[in-house]
């Protein structure tokens, strides 16, 4: 009875269908095990062929990091768009504060947008202050609650908005917060002669604004300098306010105060701080020539009208005047064309610079963009010491400075593998990718470690070169396939990831991923063939 039991319990254990499908993945492992054996014992014993599959690679990387596109931090999908305004220099504010609302009510009706917010006067890009600039902020809806991203909306914006009679860009806010003003790039075109003149300079403005649009890799140039905004300029007759007894510092002075105004003092009332300021009454101050009409004391207490010694002149000239780095400049701002990286876009303005502006006239850039335009192979250096520091760890493991090139020799595989896929993806190779390559590092140092630690306690027992590498190869190859592929798997959220974050997380998945596909599947093949030479040999006299 007791056998007849046993009997029966094996039988239902054959039937088991979970029992079944594993007994059936063992023998198909099993046989593609075998042949991978029998594929190692044709490459292992031909130098030439790995060390052919080798230079491929690296040939490989070098032509895919030519075509991969360069980045720095990408521009995710933060829900909220800049629209920048302006109008032709000398527009009223009413006629800028009308455009900005048309504005307004073309973005509430877009799909996907949630409010707007529109503001006259001031616009927060170059942080440009006129009567004709002016600022729209737009507000997305969550991403679940729409079909387009930030840049499929913007866009449609711009095709929406075109004769409004204004000039309107759109951008993005900054990858990082509070670095910068927006997306895209920030520069300025300086000039560095010992004596600015507007209009030059407003010229070669504009001259190299138009060889910047002629550049495929650039879209969205926007720049708030002119010299051809009305003006009034204040002509000071010094001997006749010497006549009268004026100090000039004092008059300009007085003046600022009344046509502009000057906080005094404040006082506590209801429980409540007010503040005080000074300044001339609007009636007084409505037209340009009111300005005569103010009085000012001299230096005997009596009041002087500003008619006495000044006059109005008209004229034409900037809107303001900003410097940077003590040179007189004009802020220029936007965005790589599509299909083109930041990298790309300020590679294209330096040629600009360097072929179509004067002497005398120089860019510099600011904000994220100049981070960008100072980086130089950081990432390689980075790369290159995270490979020592693992090369010096293997070797003092491994009492032998030849080992660890086994483990070394197997990650050009992975870096191709990671280009690879991020070619295929259509993203770029900016930090995110980097930090994807220094993992690989670890993650294919350790598929090595297993077959050469292995392969070198087997030809200390005694086993030929040959056959211990083969051997190391093939007891670790399940270990090896099982951890990859997880880890593999794990990253596939990553590459589908959508909304928040979507473009920094593909990235690294994707670097990550092709690296590990790439690296482990040819890793194998190359590794013991590495091992026989580079690991194994050493113990051939002891």
């Amino acid at each position: 009875m007791r056998h007849v039991a046993e009997k029966s319990s094996w039988t239902s254990a054959q039937e088991n269908p979970l029992t079944r499908a594993i007994d059936g993945f063992n023998r198909g492992f099993d046989k593609m095990t075998g042949g991978y054996v029998s594929l190692l014992k044709l490459i292992v014993s031909r130098r030439f062929v790995t060390f052919a599959i080798l230079i491929g690679f690296c040939v490989g990387i070098v032509f895919v990091n030519k075509i991969l596109p360069a980045g720095f931090i990408p521009n995710e999908d933060q829900s909220t768009i800049y629209a920048i305004i302006q109008t032709p220099p000398g527009s009223t504010l009413e006629k800028t504060n009308e455009v900005s609302r048309r504005l307004q009510k073309i973005c509430e009706e877009v799909p996907g947008i949630e409010s707007v917010s529109s503001l006259a006067g001031y616009e927060i890009m170059t942080e440009g202050r006129g009567s004709n600039a002016g600022t729209c902020l737009i507000n997305l809806k969550p991403w679940g609650d729409r079909d387009k991203n930030v840049k499929e909306i913007m866009e449609e914006l711009e095709g929406k908005t075109r004769g409004l009679g204004a000039v309107v860009e759109f951008f993005e806010p900054p990858a990082i917060p509070g670095f910068g003003t927006s997306g895209g790039f920030s520069m300025r075109l300086l000039d560095k002669t010992t004596d600015t003149d507007y209009r030059e300079f407003d010229k070669i403005n504009k001259e190299f604004m138009e060889n910047l649009g002629k550049r495929k890799e650039l879209t969205g140039l926007f720049t708030f300098f002119a010299a051809n905004y009305p003006q009034y300029e204040l002509e000071i007759d010094n001997n006749l306010a010497m006549q009268k007894g004026v100090s000039i510092g004092k008059a300009m002075d007085n003046l600022n105060i009344m046509i502009g105004s000057t906080y005094e003092q404040g006082f506590i009332k209801y429980n409540q701080f007010f503040k005080v300021y000074v300044q001339s009454d609007p009636s007084f101050r409505r037209l340009p020539s009111d300005l005569l009409k103010l009085f000012v004391k001299n230096d005997a207490g009596e009041m002087v009208p500003y008619s006495a010694f000044m006059r109005l002149k008209k004229g034409q000239g900037p809107n303001e005047i900003t410097r940077f780095n003590l040179y007189n400049s004009a802020a220029i701002q936007g965005l790589p064309a599509k299909g083109y990286t930041t990298a790309d876009a300020i590679q294209a303005i330096r040629e600009v610079a360097a072929k179509t502006l004067p002497r005398g006239y120089d860019i510099a850039f600011e904000g994220l963009s100049y981070d960008e335009s100072i980086r130089g192979n950081e990432s390689l250096y980075v790369f290159l010491i995270v490979l020592a520091f693992v090369y010096m760890v293997l070797a003092a493991q491994y009492e032998s400075f030849i080992i660890p090139l086994a483990v070394v020799f197997s990650l050009p595989v992975g870096i191709f593998g990671s280009f690879l896929l991020l070619k295929l993806m259509g993203l770029e190779n900016n930090i995110y990718a980097q930090i994807g390559l220094i993992m690989l590092v670890g993650l294919l140092g350790k598929n090595a470690v297993l077959i050469v630690e292995f392969a070198v306690q087997k030809r200390q027992q005694g086993e030929t070169i040959l056959n211990a590498a083969i051997e190391g190869a093939r007891v670790r190859f399940r270990p090896i396939l099982m951890t990859s592929f997880a880890f593999v798997a794990g990253l596939i959220p990553l590459i589908s990831a959508s909304g928040a974050g979507a473009i920094g997380n593909r990235t690294i998945g994707a670097s990550a991923m092709g690296g590990m596909l790439f690296g482990t599947i040819f890793g194998v093949i190359i590794i013991p063939d590495c091992t026989t030479y580079l690991a194994v040999w050493p113990m051939a006299g002891r």
